[in-house]
């Protein structure tokens, strides 16, 4: 099984396993173009085809949208994201995707607001994909300008490659990690899910 791999080698197959994703591929490839600071395609798109790959489905079966974050915390300003965003439309124009573009330095503005909760300011893209529901979810990746991959998997990858799901409790609070994992679980019903630990609570996540 390739989660029982050595690392080393978990990576080579995550970018096997990634690459047989064309929308993926080429999401990442635009995105490399915005020059955006500290950004990371990452959350569903990336775990949800691992799982369409591991389960024989096609590689993006089931996928509602392709993530992309940065970290600008010069300017917190909606219309600077907006303005990264009306950027976006033109770069990922033509792709049969839905590009969601995010400026995690500014999350803590609206998340209260949205749900209910306060968000800590993050202090970087890598602590925002820190925070998603389920530890199975806390992936990144973006294309260096010598075109290698670099992928950020605090986690490791042995869950997503093995289908486990596995909760996450700094931020999100247990409906959140049971609500989307049952929705996966009716995508993908050869996933594990793990039950919530006892006695933890958090607020609400906004991975995919």
């Amino acid at each position: 099984m390739i989660g029982r791999l050595p690392l080393d080698q978990q990576l080579e197959c995550l970018r096997a396993t990634l690459s047989r994703n064309e929308v993926l591929t080429k999401v990442l490839a635009r995105a490399a173009t915005l020059n955006l600071p500290g950004w990371y395609l990452t959350a569903g798109c990336l775990f949800q085809t691992v799982w369409n790959v591991v389960t024989g489905r096609p590689p993006t079966s089931g996928i509602k949208d392709y993530d992309v974050f940065y970290f600008d915390s010069d300017d917190v300003s909606w219309e600077a994201e907006d303005a990264v965003i009306k950027a976006g439309r033109e770069v990922f124009a033509g792709l049969a995707a839905e590009v969601e573009i995010r400026n995690e330095a500014r999350v803590h503005l609206w998340y209260e607001d949205k749900f209910g909760v306060a968000c800590p300011p993050y202090e970087s893209t890598e602590a925002a994909i820190d925070s998603f529901a389920a530890t199975t979810c806390c992936l990144g990746v973006r294309t260096e300008a010598d075109g290698e991959w670099r992928v950020y998997a605090p986690h490791g990858l042995s869950d997503v490659f093995n289908l486990v799901v596995r909760p996450n409790p700094v931020l999100a609070p247990q409906s959140v990690y049971e609500a989307k994992a049952a929705r996966w679980q009716e995508q993908w019903p050869e996933l594990t899910v793990l039950d919530w630990p006892a006695m933890s609570s958090a607020a609400p996540s906004t991975d995919g």
